[in-house]
């Protein structure tokens, strides 16, 4: 198993580190804590990109 700084998962998502760090706030990114370090596991974030490709339940009922 591979863990992710938040740079480095920023980079991998082309997107900035505060975006990372709202993503994890708010639950949509899952990520472990070792001492003061966040980390994001490859299962992680594999979990974040297919929740960002299954249609949501709205866009499911039309």
């Amino acid at each position: 198993m591979q863990a992710y700084t938040v740079e480095q998962v920023a980079e991998i998502l082309s997107i900035g580190r505060d975006k990372v760090y709202f993503l994890i706030r708010t639950g949509q990114l899952r990520s472990i804590k070792i001492g003061k370090l966040r980390r994001i596991t490859d299962r992680h974030l594999a979990e974040f990109v297919t929740s960002l490709e299954e249609p949501s339940l709205e866009e499911a009922e039309r």
